[in-house]
């Protein structure tokens, strides 16, 4: 699933579903998707973190999306999915996994077929969306990723990274690298998005 160069009045989104909700996602904060079974889970986190995935020796914070926006937590199926993402805090990159009932398609957005968020309706805060998307495809609500998480959240998922990484740093008997979470951001700037699993046809 490629992302081609957008013009500048159009954005593309990768949407998905959550608790039966559309959401999207700017394709170009999205890094790659991989399956739900890579988490492995850590002891003593916040219940909204589902645990941590390693993609090529980085170690990566998993957020229950559901859960961090006030929903059931998500149970897992065969069509639930991480995707990776970077958001930004004060100026730097963070990466970390969302977790989807299942990934959709790419949508192709002019500035016409975005909506203001919704001022009810909805069961998330409004400061998490970024509006309404309108299309062919349906209605979908577009998430800020930056907003989804506060600073002193953005701090306890490097912690969990940095924990994370050092006894698999151990068992390798390497000294480790930075967790994914430190640094600045990495794939999305390739404008691209690799996809470790298939996506739902049944719920596009």
């Amino acid at each position: 699933m490629d992302a081609t160069p957008q013009d500048p009045g159009r954005a593309q989104y990768l949407t998905f579903h959550v608790a039966d909700e559309s959401y999207g996602i700017d394709v170009l904060r999205v890094v790659e998707i991989v399956p739900f079974g890579m988490v492995t889970r850590v002891p003593r986190t916040p219940s909204w973190i589902r645990g941590v995935v390693l993609l090529r020796g980085q170690v990566v914070p998993v957020v229950d999306l559901a859960a961090k926006l006030g929903l059931a937590p998500i149970t897992p199926t065969p069509a639930t999915c991480i995707i990776v993402v970077e958001a930004e805090l004060c100026g730097h990159r963070v990466v970390m996994g969302v977790t989807t009932d299942a990934v959709s398609e790419v949508i192709d957005l002019a500035q016409g077929d975005v909506a203001p968020a919704p001022l009810f309706g909805t069961r998330i805060r409004v400061e998490f969306l970024l509006g309404l998307s309108r299309s062919a495809k349906g209605l979908a609500l577009l998430l800020d990723i930056d907003k989804v998480l506060s600073a002193d959240e953005i701090l306890a998922i490097a912690d969990v990274a940095t924990d994370a990484a050092q006894p698999a740093a151990a068992e390798n008997g390497e000294a480790g690298e930075p967790p994914a979470t430190a640094g600045p951001g990495q794939g999305a700037r390739a404008r691209s998005v690799r996809t470790a699993a298939p996506h739902d046809e049944s719920r596009s």
